[in-house]
């Protein structure tokens, strides 16, 4: 055996770890910042939001609460948290609690995340403002009623898109054949007289519920009932070119918040010329999400926009991740569909492919980016516009979305998408700052305790071991020192937290390791007492007690394992942490016990009975006449 080369793994194994620790990782503050810990709201205090539910027709059932609270959590658990704490409290709010400072993770964490899929049929631009306060005639006397002179939101050639991804989902082409994408023609030069495009004459409404139509009565009252029958008779969006003050007739719906502006219907939503952007983009969460119902939303802050019924939704994903662009280095969000899904996008994308000039969905395009080559898809999130990209070809294939994606923002889409759509509407509620349940005065009383404990082990392992006694104390002074690096880093990548429960698990962890040393150290006394030499008695014990030392640990991390994997918060925290501990000391039982005890064995206090701790076993060797005993100084 050579001792020097286990002992050098080991000390690499060191140098490896405080290198991450000091400077991978995203370190970053002085050294002393970059050696601490991220430590739990038991410990440090956090941050807290409340989510209420906003379920239409009243409160919503137990199980779908508890299957939301399973979806955030699970979304926490993907932003690389952990420690958290995600309760349902009451009937209808669910309450999140996040170590440290946490607003921007808590922000869009309750995003019901309902993707569809719609053909864009209808295009008009954001004249509100221009409704409720015409202009004065210009110089020509020709009125402006639209002084941006553009009907199209802002665009560019990055614009957001949804295109066919290859095999693979890298991104890039495969088998040197052009990919068909979906890209739309962005021309924000179209001109203020291009005409709105109007929704299909043989689209049906969908059927109104009876407590929409008390809301929309109520909205009635509020405007008139003769300013209501006149917008019900709208088929097309107000012209406000040829008389600028036509929209003035309608400026009650200007008044209306956004909550009634999402019981009108979406016709009327579009063609009103007084309701605005602003209002649209502040309705309730949930508004748009009907799946059997035309929607109007709005697309770059300028242009409402009628989307058909969504002929694919988020349930026929059946899985989203974020992946790095190798042809224009950007994030993109790849999806692959379910078999149904599949053919339900096929057939979408064939109709937006294969419309004609005719079709209102092609003069929507038209309407909105100043030219157009074939229909266009949006992609709605929730009550967002994603993209609305021209579709340039059938896709049968597995597609990205591609837009201004961060790192991020890629990966929260994608689990989104990956995890589901919450099945309960909610609104956030108060955000605040709560404080440490233990704190610091706490935690330093824990850590003290500790370290009275670790110290009476060692005093009693140098009054009963000896000079065996330093390799326990060396053994678990490198295991702290390996466990706590480990703590560091893995805080600082993976957002493991540090709670008191965790720290439990690494002072049990403690305990398992001394014992380890208590079965090998007996077990070369009894070698001794059999008559071998200190020398030859290391080896063979070793041999004989490694078999114990690795059965004992592996059921310990099996314990671990499986307490981690049945339970939840701060329990799955203290079996993560014995799990971690108890495989790094198996590192040090191979990498530093064994050889630092081969080593001892060739020196001579170690064949000292005063020295060693072996004591009386090297006094004593069994006679074969009496079966007595005979000293013999060894």
């Amino acid at each position: 055996m050579h001792p020097g080369r286990q002992l050098g793994v080991l000390g690499l194994i060191f140098v490896v770890l405080y290198l991450l620790v000091f400077f991978g990782g995203g370190a970053k503050g002085s050294f002393a910042d970059r050696l601490k810990p991220k430590l739990g709201l038991d410990l440090v205090g956090g941050t807290q939001a409340t989510y209420i539910a906003t379920q239409a027709g009243g409160t919503p059932d137990k199980d779908s609460m508890e299957r939301a609270r399973e979806i955030i959590n699970d979304r926490v658990d993907a932003l690389g948290v952990s420690e958290a704490e995600v309760v349902v409290q009451g009937n209808n709010t669910i309450v999140v609690s996040l170590a440290g400072k946490a607003d921007d993770q808590l922000k869009d964490l309750a995003q019901a995340a309902n993707m569809r899929f719609r053909l864009l049929i209808g295009t008009t631009q954001d004249v509100s403002a221009t409704a409720v306060n015409p202009p004065s005639p210009s110089a020509s006397g020709v009125p402006s009623a639209n002084p941006s002179g553009s009907v199209a939101p802002k665009a560019s050639a990055s614009a957001p898109s949804v295109k066919s991804s290859p095999s693979g989902g890298t991104g890039g082409q495969g088998g040197g054949e052009a990919v068909p994408s979906a890209t739309p023609s962005a021309n924000p030069s179209a001109s203020a007289s291009a005409p709105a495009a109007t929704p299909s004459a043989s689209s049906s409404p969908a059927p109104v519920t009876a407590d929409v139509k008390a809301k929309r009565a109520e909205v009635e009252k509020k405007v008139g009932a003769a300013l209501w029958a006149q917008a019900e008779k709208l088929t097309a969006p107000v012209d406000l070119s040829s008389d600028p003050k036509a929209g003035l007739a309608y400026k009650p719906f200007s008044t209306l918040t956004p909550a009634e502006i999402a019981v009108l219907s979406p016709q009327m939503q579009f063609n009103v010329p007084t309701v605005s952007c602003g209002q649209l983009d502040k309705r309730p969460n949930g508004s748009i999400d009907a799946v059997d119902s035309q929607v109007v939303a709005c697309y770059g802050g300028q242009a409402k926009v009628l989307l058909d019924k969504a002929s694919v939704v988020g349930d026929d994903i059946a899985s989203a991740s974020p992946q790095l662009d190798q042809q224009n280095g950007q994030w993109v969000v790849s999806l692959d569909f379910k078999s149904e899904g599949q053919k339900k996008w096929a057939d979408l994308t064939r109709v937006a492919f294969n419309a004609t000039s005719s079709d209102p969905c092609f003069t929507a395009v038209q309407a909105l980016y100043g030219s157009a080559e074939h229909c266009a898809v949006a992609v709605v999130l929730d009550k967002e516009i994603i993209s609305a990209p021209q579709i340039q070809g059938v896709l049968t294939g597995s597609s990205q979305i591609t837009g201004s994606f961060t790192a991020a923002s890629a990966k929260q889409l994608a689990d989104q998408l990956k995890f589901g759509a919450i099945p309960v509407t909610f609104e956030a509620g108060p955000m605040q700052t709560i404080s440490a349940t233990l704190g610091y005065q706490q935690l330093q009383a824990g850590l003290i305790a500790a370290g009275i404990g670790l110290a009476l082990v060692a005093i009693y392992a140098f009054f009963y071991y000896r000079l065996l006694g330093s390799v326990i104390f060396l053994s678990l002074m490198l295991s702290g020192l390996l466990t706590f690096g480990a703590l560091v880093f893995l805080g600082r990548t993976i957002g493991y937290t540090l709670t008191l429960a965790g720290i439990a698990g690494f002072i049990v962890s403690l305990g398992v390791a001394a014992d380890s040393f208590v079965i090998y150290f007996e077990r070369l006394k009894d070698e001794i007492h059999e008559g071998r030499s200190p020398r030859s008695a290391v080896p063979r014990a070793w041999h004989r007690a490694r078999r114990t030392i690795i059965s004992a640990n592996t059921i310990t991390i099996m314990c671990a394992v499986v307490l981690y994997i049945v339970s939840i918060g701060a329990v799955q925290g203290f079996a993560f942490a014995m799990g971690l501990s108890t495989i790094l000391d198996l590192l040090v039982v191979f990498l530093f016990r064994h050889p630092i005890m081969t080593m001892f064995a060739n020196t001579k206090a170690f064949m000292s009975p005063r020295v060693s701790g072996l004591g009386r076993v090297l006094r004593r060797t069994p006679t074969e006449e009496s079966g007595s005993s005979r000293v013999k100084e060894a």
